[in-house]
């Protein structure tokens, strides 16, 4: 085994294809599946479980997924050590909800990459489960998470709360006028989006329990359809009065239960982080 034959596992990993795995690391796919073969004889263990739609990692898979990405930052760093003594550098991922991204990622990253020029710094946007599942697996290095984190791969920095509104057409004077037609309508991103439960939850709580749901995958496009008298949505407060606060929009205040947002920088527990890991988490202390 060699550090090469991880690279090839990994990138098998991220893909989901042996194909696609070998065009990232270009070479051929017999040689990946020869690799892959070495490693699964080498470990006495299956890596990957395969069908003919998808290439998942078994648990082997993520016991090793697990220790080669320790190894992978320790190589870094004992790179970065001996080239430039004292200074942070690598890469890191770091994973958020599109809100999040658009409210807080330019200033995070000119912040980090003014203090920290040396590491290269990634945002990718995902549903809040995505990002929990993404960060166990090692796919990020760590992530912005509403909600309380539960689970115990996990350990988190309070960050700050958020504050969400419902949001309706400038014509409507009240929440009931957001509930007059029958059955009301709903714009929101697709399952898994706290917002989304958290809009749901409050219908449920004016014992609405059929509704129309439109499913966007951009904040532009939920503002642009809400404008329009198409349906109502829950968005944090912040980004109505920052980006669209010339709008012909009517937000409502929540109660606290459902009106309230924490954030969280989420991390894996149990590792060691990298040095760029622990200025990045250092950071948002």
């Amino acid at each position: 085994m060699n550090t090469n034959d991880l690279k090839i596992f990994e990138a098998v990993a991220r893909h989901g294809s042996f194909t696609r795995a070998a065009e990232s690391v270009y070479t051929v796919q017999s040689n990946v599946t020869a690799r892959i073969k070495s490693l699964e004889e080498e470990f006495g263990a299956p890596l990957f479980s395969r069908s003919p739609r998808k290439v998942e990692l078994t648990e082997a898979g993520r016991t090793l997924m697990k220790y080669y990405k320790r190894l992978d930052h320790l190589l870094e760093e004992a790179k970065n050590e001996m080239k430039n003594t004292g200074t942070v550098a690598g890469a890191l991922k770091i994973g958020c909800i599109e809100t999040t991204m658009a409210l807080k990622g330019p200033d995070i990253l000119l912040k980090f990459s003014a203090t920290y020029p040396d590491v290269e710094l990634e945002f990718i946007s995902a549903m809040r489960g995505s990002l929990v599942s993404d960060l166990l697996n090692h796919w990020l290095d760590a992530a912005f998470i509403p909600g309380p984190i539960h689970d115990t791969g996990l350990d988190q920095l309070p960050i700050r709360q958020t504050r969400l509104v419902l949001l309706g057409p400038a014509n409507a004077k009240t929440t009931a006028d957001l509930l007059k037609r029958e059955p009301p309508t709903i714009v929101v991103f697709e399952q898994g989006c706290v917002y989304r439960s958290r809009l749901e939850a409050w219908l449920s709580s004016k014992g609405v329990v059929k509704y129309k749901r439109i499913v966007l995958n951009s904040i532009e496009g939920i503002v642009n359809f809400v404008e329009s008298d198409i349906g109502l949505s829950i968005l944090p407060l912040e980004v109505i009065t920052k980006y669209y606060p010339h709008r012909k929009l009517k937000t409502f205040g929540l109660n606290k239960e459902l009106g309230t947002l924490t954030n969280s920088l989420a991390f894996r527990k149990g590792e060691p982080p990298s040095r760029a890991l622990e200025a990045f988490l250092e950071m948002h202390k």
